[in-house]
């Protein structure tokens, strides 16, 4: 099965490509997790619980941020790759990061991100492991997609933002745009 990962040149961040691949219906959510908990190295990646994500703007910034801090020297987690799930989390808890965003035993939409953070680090390398790695199905990494997998009820609680109206269709962007506009401000400002 052929991987669906893309490489982003993230902005003010042109020398640390990353990687990203979304999957559906992933088998080995717990041998994921297990990997990453006891330290593999080769499973150094964000894995995302990609139904609390609503956008790629939300997993860029936080990205953005993660990265930034890695350049220095300021990560609050071990690696930049759970600073990423750590910044997702509008809070300073890194424990509640990993319980709300990170990958479950029981996850089914998954959205892994790997940074260039050596040469080694590359789209292919990057794309071969996950191939042999994750048993799900690779689907784009796009609004689309993520639109489909996204647990509104529980980003908007996540987030404390109940108060907000919930995107009731797939066409209600007002909604959308206002509900991501608060994601990408709390990302923002709990690293402040």
């Amino acid at each position: 099965m052929a991987s669906s990962l893309e490489t982003i040149s993230v902005a003010h961040l042109p020398l640390m490509p990353v990687h990203v691949a979304l999957y559906r219906d992933v088998q080995n959510a717990a041998f994921l997790k297990g990997q990453l908990l006891d330290g593999q190295a080769e499973f150094e990646y964000a894995f995302i619980d990609a139904s609390m994500v609503l956008s790629r703007a939300q997993v860029i910034a936080a990205v953005f941020r993660a990265v930034n801090d890695y350049m220095h020297n300021r990560l609050k987690s071990h690696n930049v790759h759970s600073e990423i799930v750590f910044s997702l989390n509008p809070t300073n808890n890194i424990t509640e990061s990993f319980r709300r965003f990170g990958i479950t035993d029981s996850t089914k939409d998954l959205l892994v991100v790997k940074v260039s953070v050596s040469p080694e680090i590359t789209h292919e390398s990057v794309a071969a492991h996950l191939d042999s790695s994750v048993q799900g199905t690779p689907v784009p990494f796009d609004d689309q997609t993520l639109s489909e997998m996204s647990d509104i009820s529980k980003i908007k609680k996540a987030y404390k933002l109940g108060a907000l109206p919930s995107p009731t269709t797939k066409k209600n962007d007002e909604a959308k745009q206002r509900l991501e506009n608060s994601l990408l401000s709390s990302i923002a400002l709990s690293g402040s």
